[in-house]
């Protein structure tokens, strides 16, 4: 049986962070608050520096410099209606799972940001795979109804994991 939730650490200093449990802690909050299966889906997410995202975000975002997550899904789940309801993503089996997509998240970026802003680094980590995963499975801050939807699910899930609003 293929995992939930796959954690590919390209940065050591991710391993130390404890990013797979928090990954799989984040993952887990947000299909529960949204409904969705824990068997038959899964996720990849990649833990890397400033240098590998600022690559990536040339490379598929054509923006130059790092950011501090990036998703790629593995099916358009995204309403054509503004503020619109995404659609459901499609489950397999625990034998064979359906990919929901990837993320990726710069240590650099993250720690960076979370000292900024005074949060503690694990918070704003979770945040950031809880926004990486709803854009995996069709949410989206372009519009502005979309972007109300997507804070509001961000806000929610992590609140069940006792960490505030983000915003």
């Amino acid at each position: 049986m293929e995992p939930l939730v796959e954690t590919v650490i390209e940065d050591v200093r991710w391993q130390d962070f404890g990013l797979e449990l928090l990954v799989t802690r984040a993952v887990l909050a947000s299909l529960d608050h949204l409904g969705l299966p824990l068997v038959g889906l899964t996720v990849c997410v990649m833990g890397c520096d400033d240098a590998r995202m600022a690559e990536l975000n040339g490379d598929f975002r054509g923006k130059v410099g790092p950011t501090n997550v990036l998703s790629w899904p593995d099916e358009h789940l995204s309403s054509d209606i503004e503020g619109g309801m995404p659609a459901q993503p499609t489950a397999g089996t625990a034998a064979e799972p359906q990919s929901l997509g990837d993320i990726a998240i710069a240590f650099d970026t993250c720690m960076r940001e979370a000292n900024v802003a005074g949060k503690p680094p694990a918070d704003h980590v979770t945040h950031l795979v809880v926004h990486g995963l709803l854009h995996l499975i069709g949410y989206d801050h372009e519009r502005d109804r979309d972007a109300a939807r997507m804070e509001a699910a961000e806000v929610a899930i992590l609140a069940s994991l006792g960490i505030s609003d983000p915003y």
